[in-house]
């Protein structure tokens, strides 16, 4: 019997996986629950991804991909003529980034915890720690085009951690306050 060509059997199931996760989190991932979750023989999860951790690092990644596609469809950053993404001076940091954050809790937010599950296996798996510190880096380096480097680094701390509070504490997203706080950060602390 011939193999069938499935150019995105690979892709279904990165996609199967996040939505093992999604449903019972990492400690219901396996081979044998995204074979199914993706209709797909259990081999075909293991020829693409031969450890859980290879797997995770590609569901990690596309989450990753999906952030930082977020970021830059924010309205924070033009498309330069060079097919760069430069900032626009002229747009309110502080502002923008609370409604990026306000526009990503007013979503599913099964998507948003999802993210950070991932994010957050990096302390118990070190295979995923490159990229977790590749989604801190990208957004780094995207928010270093409106601002320098340490300030940038700030911002994505402050809504790192306001992401967690959020999320751990089932709180709402407290926008004015978010603004506030990172306002002060762009200003250079309050100082």
């Amino acid at each position: 019997m011939a193999r069938r060509y499935d150019p995105e059997r690979r892709t279904r199931i990165i996609d199967a996986a996040l939505a093992v996760i999604a449903a019972d989190g990492i400690a219901g991932l396996s081979h044998r629950t995204v074979a199914a979750e993706a209709d797909v023989p259990l081999g075909s999860t293991t020829y693409h991804f031969a450890s859980l951790d290879e797997l995770l690092v590609a569901a990690l990644r596309r989450c990753n991909e999906n952030f930082v596609q977020a970021l830059r469809s924010s309205g924070l950053f033009t498309e330069e003529g060079d097919g760069e993404w430069g900032g626009v001076a002229d747009t309110d940091l502080a502002e923008e980034l609370t409604r990026l954050l306000d526009r990503w809790f007013a979503g599913e937010r099964g998507a948003i915890e999802l993210e950070y599950e991932l994010y957050l296996a990096a302390l118990r798996r070190p295979a995923l720690r490159p990229v977790a510190a590749e989604w801190t880096e990208e957004a780094v380096e995207l928010l270093s085009r409106r601002t320098d480097p340490e300030t940038a680094r700030a911002l994505v701390a402050l809504m790192d951690g306001v992401c967690l509070q959020v999320l751990l504490t089932g709180g709402t997203f407290d926008a004015p306050y978010t603004r506030k706080m990172l306002e002060r950060i762009v200003e250079g602390g309050g100082a």
